[in-house]
């Protein structure tokens, strides 16, 4: 029997985040933290509501799964974000020890792998989970913007 709960089913949940981001003026970058094909972690990037530049999708999501597990490390965890992480977020995941990361599209400026950032040893990655998807929704969000302007 075949698992529904598989990376496209979550990356689809963290797609529907990055639309609430989008609907909200934000960057549209959506995650969600899933254990045991449960979601415990959901965001969407705040940084413009918050007026907070810490306030990435990653980090909202990360702190929602820690408060729910009641722990700050996030062993046996899988974050889905529709955007490759940057520095500052894969630092945290690092230092969260999450143990998988499944982005959609790269992100050939400021991600992890460009930046030359680590992620902790332990964590397997996987790229390129509806990319098109997710490239799509950040291709038509800065085409807007820079439309208003």
């Amino acid at each position: 029997m075949e698992n529904p709960f598989d990376d496209n089913y979550f990356m689809r949940k963290a797609l529907q985040e990055a639309e609430i981001a989008f609907e909200n003026g934000e960057v549209p970058v959506g995650a969600v933290v899933v254990i045991d094909n449960r979601i415990i972690g959901r965001a969407h990037n705040l940084t413009e509501r918050l007026k907070d530049v810490t306030a990435h999708a990653e980090m909202q999501a990360i702190t929602a799964a820690s408060n729910f597990l009641g722990g700050k490390y996030l062993h046996g965890c899988t974050l889905y974000v529709t955007l490759e992480p940057c520095q500052m977020c894969a630092g945290a995941l690092y230092w969260s020890q999450i143990s998988k990361i499944v982005y959609g599209a790269a992100d050939l400026e400021r991600g992890f792998n460009v930046m030359g950032t680590n992620i902790h040893p332990k964590t397997k990655i996987i790229a390129g989970i509806l990319e098109n998807e997710a490239s799509q929704l950040l291709k038509r969000f800065f085409v807007q913007k820079r439309n208003l302007n």
